[in-house]
């Protein structure tokens, strides 16, 4: 059972070997996972082949946690209510939206934008 979703950000930070990220990274003993969005928006982030790989590599380490239609329906409701008011995006209303139906934390280095739609309780910083 997943216990927690990786945020992209996470995920760039491993990528480019961030000393911090690879420490956290390298202390995790549960099964953590990232949603599609992330790794869409990791391998968009990839400019050549070789880092595509590397890339790859490393989200190849984390299980894969599918949007379901519920969580389609919860992120559009949220856009709804928060775009306006508070800037909220697409891609973090997605992955948002995963973490809030199986009740499981969000890694990241961008507490910012997930507190605007997720509980405190949801949000954590990675490292």
């Amino acid at each position: 059972m997943t216990v927690g979703i990786v945020d992209t950000t996470v995920v760039f930070h491993l990528f480019r070997k961030n000393p911090a990220a690879i420490a956290w990274y390298s202390t995790l003993t549960d099964k953590f996972a990232v949603t599609p969005i992330t790794w869409m928006e990791a391998l968009y982030g990839a400019v050549s082949k070789d880092k595509r790989e590397r890339c790859k590599d490393i989200l190849n380490q984390f299980d894969m946690e599918y949007v379901l239609p519920s969580d389609i329906d919860w992120a559009i409701e949220q856009m709804q209510v928060y775009r306006l008011s508070q800037g909220i995006g697409v891609n973090d209303c997605f992955i948002a939206s995963v973490c809030h139906r199986l009740n499981i934390p969000i890694y990241t280095d961008n507490q910012k934008d997930f507190l605007k739609i997720l509980p405190p309780n949801l949000v954590v910083k990675s490292y």
